[in-house]
């Protein structure tokens, strides 16, 4: 087994994988360009302490039991799909108000950091396709002879890549025409991101 190699593999599938179109990226991308810097790093500790938890979950193969167990796998879509709408909403609102009353597109001050950890958290934790994803792409670098320490060598690679490259992320969205977009178009933004939350949760019921 070559170490540095397998590690490098796998590093580059999970960074591919972590950067999909998903419920994290859309959340983290509004709020950093909403809030600014700050709260979207703070929400990509709480984004990587939900994939703390699912990688830790997949790697134990509790992702097997979890796709056999069905009330359990609906009731996991469920409360995200719920999560997700109730995020649209909010979004969707503040185009509403933006549009019906006239008034002028502010940037409104931060959420509290608990607030930006607990959202940031409830999305990753409550979407179960995480896991699902986790355990395909960890199987495979699980298979084999493989030292003691191994599978939390994975899972440190998981949570890592997920910490960094997210803040990483929110810091990039603080580019200054990045920012004056958003700042000239930003009720408009809102709505095509609460339209797709709830794209997502439909996606992810019916899933």
């Amino acid at each position: 087994m070559n170490v540095p190699v397998e590690l490098l593999a796998f590093a580059g599938v999970m960074a591919l994988g972590q950067f999909s179109p998903g419920p994290d990226m859309l959340l983290l991308t509004r709020t950093a360009l909403k809030e600014g810097a700050k709260t979207g790093v703070i929400m990509s500790w709480g984004i990587a302490t939900g994939l703390a938890f699912h990688a830790a979950l997949a790697i134990a193969g509790m992702s097997v039991v979890f796709e056999r167990v069905d009330w359990l796998r609906d009731a996991m879509r469920w409360l995200a799909a719920g999560y997700l709408i109730w995020l649209a909403y909010q979004m969707i609102m503040e185009w509403f108000v933006h549009v019906y009353s006239g008034a002028v597109f502010e940037e409104p001050q931060a959420t509290t950091a608990k607030s930006a950890y607990v959202q940031g958290l409830m999305c990753n934790l409550l979407n179960p396709k995480v896991m699902v994803f986790l355990a395909a792409v960890t199987a495979p670098f699980l298979a084999g002879a493989r030292p003691d320490w191994w599978p939390w060598a994975l899972w440190a690679v998981v949570v890592f890549e997920g910490l960094t490259l997210w803040a990483l992320w929110a810091l990039v969205l603080q580019v200054k025409p990045v920012r004056e977009i958003y700042r000239r178009a930003g009720p408009w933004i809102n709505l095509v991101f609460g339209i797709t939350m709830v794209c997502l949760a439909i996606f992810l019921v019916a899933g």
